[in-house]
């Protein structure tokens, strides 16, 4: 009989879950649940393994967007718990193993297909070997560095969508003032996220006179029309998130290459170029030319944490 390994990835709006035989993912197994509809994880993760018939698996891992600590979680942007014992149990698997989202995509990286890969800037000094670096963006904001040691690939976790937003620019500076006055202490997810680009543009409504608000669908639909609040708005969003790769790129030298992941990535990677998202990056004073090293890369994969999930499990075992 087949054993399988159960892989997850759970954001804070919806929840992926497949099977996986060794480090290969079982397409034909992948559902994309609604959060909404479940009152946890627990129950979520049973009702999907009831609709594949319960079947048997050796091993179980899943990764949450939120702070793990000594196997345990829980997501930052939904009450939701779980740890590698419920797992187990729940499962039926040997062995299980909670870990963040991000570090789920570390893992992923060097098993992601070409086709599913966008170079957005080319790196002079590429190193495949190097250390690399994932930067989520989505519902939050997080990383993950990657490195290559000799017992394996360690990607460890990190809540980096919590520091302090560091404004850079006049235009940075009086948005992190509008969004001050009403949260207090100003993190990058924040400004980094779904609702931080909703926050964006109520900062550029406010800035025009209008004091108007929209969802991030809006946003992004009005600024195809041309409309200047929500380009502005966009332009907040990218500029701030060059700035933040920047800053993450001289704390970790990933030579090995950045990758972005997540919805709102993908959403503002097409106004990378008329947004700044280039000069924002490289405005580091005098070592602005040394951010040219970095290659940027954006994710387009939606299953690369599972698969990242996969290859963790199937790596774990031959260690």
């Amino acid at each position: 009989m087949t054993s399988f390994s159960l892989v997850a990835d759970v954001g804070g709006t919806n929840t992926r879950v497949a099977l996986a035989c060794g480090k290969d993912l079982q397409t034909d197994s992948i559902i994309k649940h609604r959060n909404a509809d479940y009152e946890g994880l627990p129950q979520l993760l049973t009702a999907y393994l009831e609709g594949q018939n319960n079947p048997a698996c050796k091993r179980a891992a899943v990764a949450i967007a939120g702070p793990v600590k000594d196997g345990a979680g829980r997501l930052t942007n939904l009450n939701w718990e779980i740890d590698k014992d419920t797992l187990v149990h729940l499962s039926g698997a040997d062995r299980g193993a909670v870990m963040n989202d991000l570090q789920a995509q570390g893992h992923a990286l060097g098993h992601i297909d070409d086709a599913n890969l966008v170079t957005l800037k080319q790196g002079k000094d590429e190193n495949p070997n190097a250390a690399m670096l994932v930067i989520g963006v989505g519902t939050g904001f997080n990383c993950a560095p990657v490195f290559q040691t000799a017992k394996g690939r360690f990607v460890p976790p990190s809540e980096a969508g919590h520091l302090t937003f560091a404004a850079r620019g006049a235009d940075q500076w009086d948005l992190s003032q509008f969004l001050e006055t009403q949260l207090g202490h100003v993190g990058v997810e924040d400004v980094l996220s779904g609702r931080g680009m909703e926050r964006c543009y109520a900062w550029a409504s406010a800035k025009a006179g209008a004091n108007k608000t929209a969802t991030t669908a809006e946003i992004l639909t009005a600024a195809k029309a041309d409309d200047p609040v929500a380009i502005e708005a966009i332009g907040a969003f990218v500029t701030a998130l060059g700035n933040v790769t920047g800053d993450l790129a001289l704390t970790l030298l990933p030579f090995g290459g950045i990758y972005l992941i997540g919805g709102m990535s993908r959403a503002v990677a097409p106004w990378f170029d008329r947004c700044g998202f280039d000069a924002a990056m490289t405005d580091k004073g005098r070592f602005g030319d040394f951010l040219n090293a970095f290659s940027v890369r954006l994710v387009e994969d939606d299953y690369a944490a599972l698969s990242g999930c996969a290859h963790f499990l199937a790596r774990s075992d031959n260690q």
